[in-house]
């Protein structure tokens, strides 16, 4: 008897269905890839075992007993824990590592009124310890790295007796090395008769641990691919349609130089480093985690100074203070992470697709500050048809769409106005691949600006750029190829 079996679920949203009969099997001790073009169903799916929606339809059952978990609370009761994607409800500025990882117990009502804080950071640590993670026990959550706010999810996750463990995208913003620990992790749980439901865009982590791929597309499991997984097949059967070529003919520098960083030290310490941008232009910046790549475009788009060098845009200087300064001069950015610095919360009034695009753009829409919706609503249906944005309509929530269709909303904000650089960090992160193919043919579809993106993914480097960069210790270097791109690089992938 498997552990869990999913026996043709279903579920609407409105006029939409997010799942048309969904079935699957999970044994014990097995690890099981879900894969799917964004919007094929996965998230919707795994909202309905970690409690958060319920089915239309179907039966679910969990060790052979029916299984309708109404809460997460209740389904991680039952056995059923989920690290999701964003770690936003995981902690907040002002509580420490040690109470993130012991939030979920101080609301338990069996944990005594008084607890110590040499007991909190006891019980914190033997969490760490049994993970295998290393995190500062003392500091603000607030001032995590993405990577760390997931290994402090996944680290309070894998402390629950869970039967069934639900990864969403859990190396999205890991390290190779930080991956390949939490790989050895999943694999002992596996021994030990854990089973694992993996969701992930990176076929690399998939071929590191899966046992099965399962593909979803639109709404149902549509193929079952054993190891040794053949991903070619698999994310064929995925987006319905045999792939393209995986990189575009890298076209030349010929255009005008539009920005230029001259002697420039993103640290004190750091080697000075020469960069040039041309018109039209697509480069990819690629590095392990911590090299520098956000701070390279944190600090172009005026969030971070420079420790020296000179910046041109143009052909005149160009030394933003801040943001606004940035995007006045033409310069635009997406940030790493989308939830946290892109998309405005649920509760707020300009959650829609529609406010989502023309957010930073109010002042110049609108500059006698009455707010007309006609403009915001032609901007967002021109966007979801150029970029094949998957939604009800201008008016959508951002937080009812697929990560790929927010990640889509967000890059259709900086097409809304013209631009002469934009700069994307880990655009593709948690993107299935047709919604990447879509959003690197809007990437590539401007000649009139340059694009910088920085990615931890040298297979994202090599399908959207032109040329590609490495940045190691805060310095930029050429990669001349693929030899000199995978050593320059190693251990960035899992």
């Amino acid at each position: 008897m498997p552990l869990l079996h999913i026996d043709n679920i279903t579920r609407s949203f409105g006029s939409t269905r997010a799942l048309a009969g969904a079935d699957l099997s999970i044994e014990r001790g097995e690890i099981v890839a879900l894969m799917g073009a964004n919007g094929a169903g996965k998230s919707t799916l795994v909202k309905i075992l970690s409690g958060v929606l319920p089915a239309d339809g179907g039966a679910i059952q969990l060790g052979g007993r029916p299984f309708a978990p109404r809460s997460p609370a209740e389904a991680a009761r039952a056995g059923v824990v989920t690290v999701h994607q964003s770690t936003d409800l995981v902690g907040a500025a002002g509580l420490s590592v040690a109470d993130a990882l012991l939030l979920n117990r101080f609301a338990d009502r069996a944990t005594p009124f008084f607890v110590s804080r040499a007991g909190i950071r006891r019980a914190a640590q033997a969490m760490l310890d049994a993970a295998g993670f290393g995190l500062p026990l003392d500091r603000d959550f607030g001032e995590l790295t993405s990577a760390d706010r997931q290994l402090v999810a996944i680290a309070r996750a894998l402390a629950n007796r869970a039967d069934l463990l639900i990864l969403d995208e859990p190396t999205a913003s890991l390290s190779g090395e930080e991956s390949r620990r939490l790989f050895d992790i999943l694999l002992s749980l596996r021994k030990r008769g854990l089973a694992i439901l993996y969701i992930s865009h990176r076929t690399a982590d998939l071929e590191a641990i899966a046992d099965r791929a399962l593909v979803m597309r639109g709404g149902r499991v549509v193929g079952t691919f054993s190891r040794p997984i053949d991903f070619s097949s698999a994310i064929e059967t995925m987006i319905g349609r045999r792939l393209d070529a995986a990189r575009p003919d890298a076209r030349p520098a010929t255009g005008p130089a539009i920005f230029e960083m001259r002697d420039i030290s993103l640290l004190p310490q750091a080697e000075p480093f020469d960069l040039s941008l041309h018109e039209g232009e697509v480069v990819a910046v690629t590095g392990v985690l911590g090299a520098g790549k956000s701070r390279l475009l944190q600090a172009i788009f005026g969030v971070t100074a420079l420790s020296g060098g000179a910046m041109f845009l143009d052909g005149r200087p160009y030394r933003p203070k801040s943001a606004a300064e940035a995007i006045a001069a033409g310069v635009a950015m997406a940030a790493e992470d989308r939830h946290r610095s892109s998309l405005m919360p649920p509760a707020w009034p300009g959650h829609s697709l529609s406010a989502t695009i023309s957010l930073p753009h109010l002042g110049k829409w609108y500059p006698s500050g009455f707010l007309v919706g006609g403009r915001e609503r032609r901007e967002a249906e021109q966007a979801i048809a150029r970029l094949g944005i998957k939604a009800t309509g201008p008016l959508a929530s951002v937080w009812s769409l697929s990560g790929g269709n927010q990640q889509k909303a967000v890059i259709a904000r900086w097409e809304a106005e013209p631009s002469r650089l934009l700069l994307l960090d880990e655009p593709f992160q948690g993107v299935d691949v047709g919604a990447r193919h879509d959003i690197i043919r809007a990437i590539r579809a401007h000649t009139d600006r340059a694009t910088l993106i920085a990615t931890s993914d040298p297979e994202e480097a090599y399908e959207v750029a032109d040329r590609i960069l490495v940045i190691d210790h805060h310095v930029l270097r050429p990669a001349a190829d693929g030899s000199a791109l995978a050593s320059a690089i190693q251990g960035i992938s899992a």
